[in-house]
């Protein structure tokens, strides 16, 4: 069995997704859980969401932020691209998510926003992700908002026997969750 403290000499890495993407990350903490190593990462550049404004089906006044697709990302890409560089900001198409280099702006309330997630925590309460709004654009006569994420976007990751990594999927996830969880605040401790 591996040693749960090992060393670990790697202060970075590359995830690579199914079409040849990379996103380079952080590694913020790795552990030993039955005998695979999992790595704690942080993506390196700030994550980006574009979201699209779309009319209420329950309200004909009210316009909604929704999630975009990966085809949807394809068509509006090179125009938040182009309203990204005013700001200094390089956007990339990166595996797992969007991500911007260059210097994000600071952050001002008055450019946040809250979304609700489809998802509920232990209470059963909905739970919401804040964002930094960085810009706007249009195409096509879609308004879209390009945000960053408040809180840190860290990805579960493993180490398969041929070295290479893989994102934990959210099942797998699932069952792992409560080892992971102590094995992170056993690190923190």
């Amino acid at each position: 069995m591996a040693d749960d403290t090992q060393p670990f000499d790697e202060s970075a890495v590359v995830l690579t997704d199914d079409v040849g993407r990379f996103l380079p990350c952080q590694v913020e903490q790795n552990f030993y859980l039955k005998d695979r190593e999992y790595l704690l990462l942080l993506p390196i550049d700030a994550p980006i969401e574009i979201f699209v404004w779309q009319q209420d089906d329950d309200d004909d006044d009210d316009d909604i932020l929704m999630d975009i697709e990966d085809d949807e990302i394809d068509q509006v890409f090179l125009t938040a691209k182009a309203v990204l560089a005013e700001q200094n900001l390089t956007l990339q198409r990166t595996a797992i998510t969007l991500t911007a280099s260059g210097e994000l702006p600071e952050v001002d309330e008055a450019n946040c926003l809250t979304l609700e997630l489809d998802e509920v925590d232990d209470q059963g309460n909905p739970m919401t992700e804040d964002f930094q709004i960085l810009a706007t654009c249009f195409n096509n006569d879609q308004e879209y908002t390009l945000c960053t994420p408040l809180d840190p976007l860290l990805i579960f990751a493993y180490r398969t026997s041929n070295g290479n990594l893989e994102v934990v999927t959210p099942e797998e996830f699932q069952l792992i969750r409560g080892n992971l969880e102590e094995k992170l605040f056993d690190i923190l401790d």
